[in-house]
C-alpha cells in the first residue's frame, strides 16, 4: 500500500452518495479514492489491509438504519473483526428521479397531476390527502416508465413521490444509486429510470425528470468512516486558525474563546442470556449507571438460535473516560458478552476537525 497515497474505499461507482461523503473528508489529490461494488467489499477492504479507510453509508434521517453495515457490524460470520469505527460524515441528500425524456412528451402531462393519478392498472387512484402528496412535481412526461432502479434505502426515502406518480411501477434494487444509473444508461428501450444524485445523471448522461423527490427537505444520510483496529489514526483534531502576520496589528484575528472540548461517541455490540429475566436491562443500566446517554441502539439476529439477538450501542464518550470504563465493567458482569467496535470525534461538518486524517 503506498503510503503517500492511502487508499480510501467507498460503495461505488463513482457519483455515489458515499463517494460525495468521502470526498467531503478525504482530498483526492492526496487519497486514492477506490469505488467498490458492495458494502461488504468495503469491510473487507479494510479487514484483509487492501485499503486505509472504508466509507460506508450507516443510516438515513427518514429511512433508518443500513441493515447490510448493521449485519457487518455484527459480524455473526466471524469475516471483520479487526474493523472499527473511527468517524462519522453527515451528507445531505436530494433524489432526482432520472431517465431518457419520452421521445413523443408534450405539454401539460398526466405526470404534472398530483390528483386523481392512475396507478399501473390503469384504474383511478383515490387523490392523496396533503400530508401524503409530494412537495415536488414532475418536469417530464413519466407515463413512459416501466421499471424503476435504486439502492434499497432510497425507495423509503420517497414514498410519497412514487406512490403519487409512479405507483404499481417494477422496483428493482441495486447496489447503489448511481449503479441504478449506469443501468438505466445501459438500456437502450428508454423506458426505465432510476433514484439518484444529479451527479450520477450527468455522469451517465441521464436526464433529470424529477428534482428533489425525498419525502423530506431535510433528508440526509450519516456514513461511517471503517479503519482496522491495529492501524487506528490518533483521534481528530479541530484545525487551528490559520496564523497571520505578527508584523501588522490590523492583520491580527480578534481575540476568541477558547475552542470547546471535541465530543466523541463509540460504538459496541453484546449479547445477553435469553433465558435470565433483566439480562437485557442490567446490561442496558450499565450506561444509565454512570450517567452515559445513549445515542441508537440496532439489533441483528445473533445466528445462534431464533429470536436471539445482538445489541448495537452507540453513546457518548470513548475509553478513557472514568464513567465509560466504569460502565464497561458493570457490562462485562451484565451481558454474556460485548465487543468494542470504535470511538470517533462527532462530526462537525467539512474537512475541519479531520486534519490527523489527512496526515496518514
Amino acid at each position: 500500500m503506498d503510503k503517500k497515497q492511502p487508499v480510501v474505499a467507498f460503495l461505488g461507482p463513482r457519483a455515489s452518495y458515499t463517494h460525495q461523503a468521502a470526498q467531503s473528508v478525504f482530498p483526492p489529490e492526496s487519497h486514492t479514492l477506490t469505488p467498490l461494488m458492495s458494502i461488504a467489499d468495503c469491510f473487507a477492504a479494510v479487514q484483509n489491509d487492501k485499503a486505509s479507510y472504508s466509507v460506508v453509508p450507516f443510516e438515513n434521517s427518514s429511512n433508518g438504519a443500513v441493515v447490510f453495515t448493521l449485519d457487518l457490524l455484527a459480524d455473526i460470520q466471524g469475516l471483520c473483526g479487526d474493523v472499527v469505527v473511527t468517524g462519522e460524515i453527515y451528507l445531505p441528500v436530494h433524489h432526482c428521479l432520472v431517465g431518457r425524456v419520452s421521445g413523443g412528451e408534450g405539454g401539460g402531462t398526466q405526470a404534472q397531476s398530483v390528483s386523481g393519478s392512475h396507478d399501473a392498472t390503469g384504474l383511478l387512484e383515490k387523490e392523496p390527502t396533503e400530508s401524503q402528496q409530494p412537495h415536488v412535481r414532475p418536469t417530464h412526461d413519466l407515463s413512459h416508465i416501466k421499471k424503476l432502479y435504486s439502492h434499497p434505502q432510497a425507495w423509503g426515502q420517497c414514498k410519497r413521490f412514487l406512490s403519487t406518480h409512479l405507483k404499481g411501477i417494477e422496483q428493482i434494487d441495486a447496489s447503489s444509486t448511481s449503479r441504478a444509473a449506469e443501468l438505466v444508461a445501459e438500456d437502450t428501450t428508454g423506458t426505465t429510470a432510476a433514484i439518484s444524485s444529479k451527479l450520477a445523471a450527468e455522469m451517465s448522461s441521464l436526464s433529470v425528470l424529477a428534482d428533489s423527490i425525498e419525502d423530506f427537505e431535510g433528508n440526509s444520510t450519516r456514513f461511517f468512516i471503517l479503519q482496522r483496529r491495529d492501524a487506528v489514526s490518533p483521534p481528530p483534531r479541530q484545525r487551528s486558525t490559520p496564523q497571520t502576520s505578527q508584523s501588522d496589528p490590523q492583520t491580527q484575528p480578534p481575540p476568541e474563546e477558547a475552542s470547546p472540548a471535541p465530543a466523541y461517541k463509540s460504538l459496541l455490540s453484546f449479547t445477553v442470556s435469553h433465558t435470565i429475566p433483566g439480562a437485557l436491562q442490567r446490561s442496558l443500566g450499565a450506561f444509565n449507571n454512570h450517567g452515559i446517554n445513549l445515542t441508537s441502539i440496532n439489533t441483528r439476529p445473533s445466528g445462534e438460535a431464533a429470536w436471539h439477538y445482538i445489541f448495537l450501542v452507540e453513546f457518548e464518550g470513548r475509553k478513557g473516560e472514568g464513567k465509560v470504563d466504569e460502565a464497561l465493567k458493570e457490562l462485562e458482569g451484565a451481558a454474556r458478552g460485548w465487543r468494542w467496535l470504535g470511538s470517533w470525534e462527532a462530526w462537525r461538518g467539512g474537512r475541519e476537525g479531520w486534519d490527523s486524517v489527512f496526515e496518514q
